[in-house]
């Protein structure tokens, strides 16, 4: 568990936070602390495999960041997939206390919690910019602590990886015959959609991909975008890689905090700690994109990637499937009810803006208007 309970010593109002947060990380002070040893020391369990580009970069700059606009004062060690808990054990170690908080994604909780999905994707959903929307002026925050705080968590954004890819394929897929069968690893409710259409999913954690596509425990798979995946590895293993991530239009990570070891934070450690998980939200995305950009180009220059669109056929039938698995989510319960009704609000208010605004403006960019 945390010690966080302890009292801080050395702690002052002043150096807190000049002139609010509006200009992220780095517009917070560092405190008045004195240079000494660590009042606070916490446990970070990840998902992820260490420093993997996107999240696991994302999480150690977590860290970094605290300790550093903190003055030392709060320390935090970083445990990657499987040295402290299992890639999916994170939730469970956070609410139990065997970590103080964790860096992860929140469809891995669909079995748990079937409303969870919405956090961090949906088939077919929002953008990212639209569901940071949501989550921050539509009442999306409000529903996740709801939803988490039975398990003594609260959640937060802390990061993104931006629009995801579709997947890499062993072979091509070309009509709905193609996906029947098919061992793909794709989380979340992508996952049942695929199911419904004659796949057959298969839940792994990201450290074991890699392996068993090579092996042929998968005949596809799906991770992150193009940064990520080929240093995964993916490329080496599959040669057709499928666009676009129907299923994760959006990458939301999600840090989790035990509730107690979070409340126990004095005030000023709280808010470089939320601080610190916030500005990742567009710090990660610029770098995602940026790296997916040049990584997509030497994926296909050097590696040999063939990058294709589902055909329509199949695409068509993805859409379709996925509308009743939404809509069936509705049904677990009321406050799934209620998440699920939020999250369609927001898409309806948001993709007429979307569509006028960033939409148009590419298609005449690009020439096409």
């Amino acid at each position: 568990m945390a010690s966080g309970s302890k009292k801080a010593a050395g702690l002052t109002r002043r150096g807190m936070i000049a002139g609010g947060v509006a200009g992220g990380a780095g517009a917070l002070a560092v405190p008045a602390i004195a240079a000494q040893k660590p009042t606070v020391e916490w446990k970070l369990a990840t998902s992820w495999p260490k420093n993997l580009p996107g999240p696991g970069v994302t999480a150690q700059r977590i860290v970094d960041q605290v300790a550093k606009m903190s003055a030392g004062a709060f320390q935090i060690r970083l445990f990657a997939a499987g040295e402290l808990v299992p890639a999916l054990g994170v939730f469970d170690a956070v609410s139990a206390g065997t970590a103080d908080m964790a860096h992860t994604a929140s469809f891995f909780w669909q079995g748990k919690i079937p409303a969870s999905v919405y956090f961090t994707a949906i088939p077919f959903g929002l953008l990212p910019h639209e569901h940071i929307c949501w989550i921050e002026q539509g009442g999306g925050q409000a529903l996740w602590d709801e939803l988490y705080a039975p398990f003594g968590i609260k959640p937060v954004m802390a990061g993104n990886t931006g629009v995801q890819m579709g997947g890499w394929y062993k072979r091509p897929v070309e009509n709905l015959d193609d996906l029947r069968g098919l061992k793909i690893r794709m989380p979340g409710l992508g996952g049942e959609v695929m199911r419904r259409l004659g796949a057959a999913p298969v839940g792994l954690p990201p450290g074991e991909l890699f392996q068993a596509l090579q092996t042929g425990v998968l005949d596809a798979t799906e991770f992150l975008g193009p940064w990520s995946d080929r240093a995964m590895g993916f490329q080496k293993a599959a040669k057709f890689y499928y666009t676009p991530g129907f299923h994760e239009p959006n990458g939301t990570g999600e840090a989790l905090f035990n509730q107690a070891a979070l409340d126990a934070l004095p005030e000023e450690l709280r808010a470089i700690l939320l601080e610190a998980c916030r500005a990742e939200n567009g710090r990660a995305l610029a770098e995602s994109d940026w790296e997916n950009a040049r990584s997509l180009q030497l994926l296909q220059d050097e590696d040999g990637v063939t990058v294709l669109p589902y055909p329509e056929t199949i695409m068509t039938a993805l859409r379709e499937t996925a509308k009743a698995v939404l809509a069936e989510t509705a049904e677990e319960g009321p406050l799934s009810s209620r998440i699920y009704e939020s999250h369609q609000e927001a898409r309806q208010r948001l993709a007429p803006w979307s569509d006028t605004s960033m939409r148009r403006f590419m298609a005449a960019r690009d020439g096409a208007a």
